[in-house]
């Protein structure tokens, strides 16, 4: 086992408060006096410049403190945050993050240019007093003045500083809240002989003269909050500082004067071996919060970091378990001995579990693929100029982290194209009686073993007749064809089909609504297209939970034996003899609808009589029915899917294999493949009888 980079693991980091970051900035520009969303970005901020100084990162640690300098007058509530200082704030992220992920392709000049633009906006007409405020230190209080404050107990691990945290480093930035007077408690300080030089034994008892909340002083310690104990406690009336710290060592000579770097601090430190100093106050050392430390622990063990490859491995071991067990229940069925069928069962059942639970650690909430494209559609509808509202409902819906993945890249086009070509520009809007801003809805819940994404747009919908034009002008159907909205649809998802009549860089190559199709088809995935003319469009996509493990449906086509994955199946029926005679129509009559069917035995090219009795398998995808004829019907099977290799990549109905309790293997139907099939049959078949 090799350890981490801890580079990489900064990375990790700072790309999760790059997230919080953005967050927070798009937030604030629809709600600019939300003081808690300044103090997340500031936080954010903060621990991006820490770490990153931490880690050598230096050129990330000086542009953030620019950054927060010039974004300090939002913080203090001088200002307000308008648009075009969000953008540039955001353009301001983007180059944080290029500096942390690939500092090569970054520029000064680039950074230089984004400071100079946040200055800009955040100046007022007299641009040195903005900046002597942000640096100006407040002054101290007079001593009869009553002045709100904390007081202050810190107590470090013993090993922070092996770490690389240095407490007056901290206290420093404690001191930029206000004047502070600061006590270092030393009865923790063992014998020389006993001392581990490398280890903290000091305390610090802190009185804050500043009317800050408790928020600011969380902040300076955030990095350290897992290795220290702070407790707080309001100043209710506060004495000025004395004017001269004093040092005394227990032969009572006076000591030099140790100064803090900033000058506000005056530390005091009490006599070690003055026993009544420690008693004369007993009242004044604050309550400890046991609930704080309590949410602390609780937060240290609430997650844990893990590698994906060590995930993956993981289910593909328990794939293998999986299949093992199976075969497991084969031999045991097979035999009369009942304690093997008992331990059978309970392995099988503790089989289930471990992949159930397996499963779920791979499960992740769908929001972190949500929160991405809240700055897309920020970007988009500023270039576009169409001013957009981004809503998204089912964050917590929970799929396997390999779906999240292959998921991004077709909602981004989706999107995209949702606001190029559905929503309309105010003008058009604003005559057709809508509101000038338009509406993207982002959703998702659980539809049984699917995961339901929807993509919808208050936009102008989908212009039927300009896209059958389309398809005839490209010869993808012949002039006067009779064909359903529906169908007409589907023309979107061909490659190379577009409407758009010039190309941009949005739209315009025919690529986008492709690579959807295709990858929601490899994600064993369906679309569903609906739209109203004036209202908008609908789009649906139906994914499964997870791409390693799936219930299936066994069934046999001559010797050969294939699966089903289960969420397709609608239902089964056997074939009659009269379906049995009409072997040039192929369809079925299932109460009152025909539903077109596919003979298994002929695609496969299976050898043998058919059985006597066949079965159909109904399946569906989207709105789409289509009967599939298998000779038998073995039953629910708990199917590890194995990719094909390259060689099979042309063999199209198939979507991957899978081990079965005997040691063989059985291939997965690719139910998407089938329906396209039995389509272009009836196609086939509807032009020959109209020939």
């Amino acid at each position: 086992m090799s350890a981490l980079d801890p580079t990489e693991v900064f990375r990790q980091e700072a790309s999760e408060l790059f997230e919080v970051l953005e967050g927070a900035l798009l937030d604030l520009g629809q709600r600019p006096d939300d003081r808690e969303l300044v103090d997340s970005a500031f936080r954010a901020l903060h621990t991006i410049k820490g770490s990153g100084a931490m880690f050598g990162f230096d050129k990330v640690a000086s542009f953030t403190h620019e950054f927060e300098t010039a974004f300090d007058r939002v913080r203090k509530g001088e200002i307000k945050p308008t648009q075009e200082l969000i953008s540039v704030a955001l353009a301001a992220k983007d180059y944080i993050r290029a500096l942390i992920e690939d500092p090569q392709s970054t520029d000064d000049i680039i950074g230089e240019a984004i400071l100079d633009d946040l200055k800009r906006f955040v100046s007022s007409d007299q641009p040195g007093a903005a900046v002597a405020e942000i640096v100006e230190a407040p002054p101290l209080a007079p001593v009869e003045s009553r002045q709100a404050g904390w007081h202050l107990t810190l107590e470090f691990e013993s090993h922070i500083l092996r770490n690389g945290s240095n407490p007056l480093d901290l206290l420093e930035d404690l001191c930029k809240l206000g004047p502070c007077f600061v006590v270092p408690v030393t009865d923790g300080i063992p014998f020389l002989d006993e001392m581990e030089p490398e280890d903290c034994y000091l305390k610090w008892d802190v009185k804050l003269h500043a009317a800050c909340d408790k928020a600011a002083i969380d902040d300076v310690f955030m990095f350290v909050s897992d290795e220290m104990k702070l407790t707080l406690a309001p100043l209710e009336h506060i004495e000025a500082p004395a004017p001269a710290p004093v040092f005394q060592l227990l032969d009572e000579e006076p000591a030099p004067v140790v100064e803090m770097p900033v000058p506000l601090v005056e530390a005091v430190a009490a006599p070690v071996a003055v026993q009544p100093v420690a008693k004369a106050e007993p009242k004044a050392e604050p309550k400890p919060e046991p609930k704080a430390e309590a949410k602390r622990d609780d937060r240290g063990i609430a997650t844990v970091r893990v590698q994906a490859e060590r995930l993956d491995e993981l289910m593909d071991r328990v794939g293998e378990l999986v299949i093992a067990q199976a075969r497991l229940t084969q031999l045991a069925a097979s035999g009369s001995d009942l304690s093997i069928k008992m331990i059978a069962e309970e392995i099988e059942r503790l089989a289930s579990s471990l992949r159930d639970t397996t499963m779920g650690a791979r499960m992740v909430p769908i929001g972190s693929l949500f929160g991405r494209f809240r700055r897309l559609i920020h970007d988009l509808s500023r270039d576009l100029s169409k001013p957009v509202e981004f809503v998204t409902t089912g964050e917590d819906t929970e799929l396997d982290k390999t779906m999240i993945e292959c998921l991004a890249d077709p909602l981004v086009h989706l999107i995209r194209n949702a606001i190029d070509h559905g929503i309309e520009d105010t003008a058009t809007r604003t005559a057709n009686g809508k509101t000038e801003q338009g509406r993207i809805e982002l959703a998702a819940v659980h539809s049984g073993a699917q995961v339901l994404v929807t993509v919808r747009d208050n936009g102008g919908g989908l212009n039927t007749a300009r896209i059958r034009a389309k398809a005839e002008e490209q010869g993808l159907i012949a002039a006067g064809a009779v064909l359903s909205d529906h169908e007409i649809h589907q023309f979107l998802f061909h490659p190379g089909f577009s409407t758009a009549q010039t190309i941009s860089a949005l739209s315009g190559r025919g690529v986008g609504m492709d690579v959807v199709k295709r990858t929601i088809e490899n994600m064993r995935g369906s679309i569903d297209l609906s739209t109203k003319p004036g209202q908008g469009t609908i789009v649906t996509l139906r994914l499964p939970l997870t791409l390693a493990i799936i219930e299936g449906l066994l069934i046999r086509v001559g010797e050969g034996r294939y699966i089903i994955p289960l969420s397709a199946v609608e239902e089964c029926i056997e074939l009659t003899a009269e379906d049995e005679r009409s072997r040039g129509r192929n369809f079925l009559n299932v109460r009152g609808n025909l539903v077109p069917f596919l003979r298994l035995r002929e695609i496969m090219s299976s050898s043998g009589t058919p059985d006597r009795h066949q079965k159909t398998i109904i399946i569906s995808t989207g709105e789409t029915h289509v009967g599939l004829v298998a000779d038998q019907i073995i039953g629910n099977h708990q199917t590890v899917i194995k990719s094909l290799s390259k060689l099979h990549s042309d063999v199209t109905i198939f979507s991957g294999a899978t081990i079965l309790g005997d040691g063989t293997a059985a291939l997965i139907l690719d139910v998407a493949q089938l329906v396209t099939l039995a389509q272009s049959k009836v196609e086939k078949q509807h032009i020959s009888e109209a020939a």
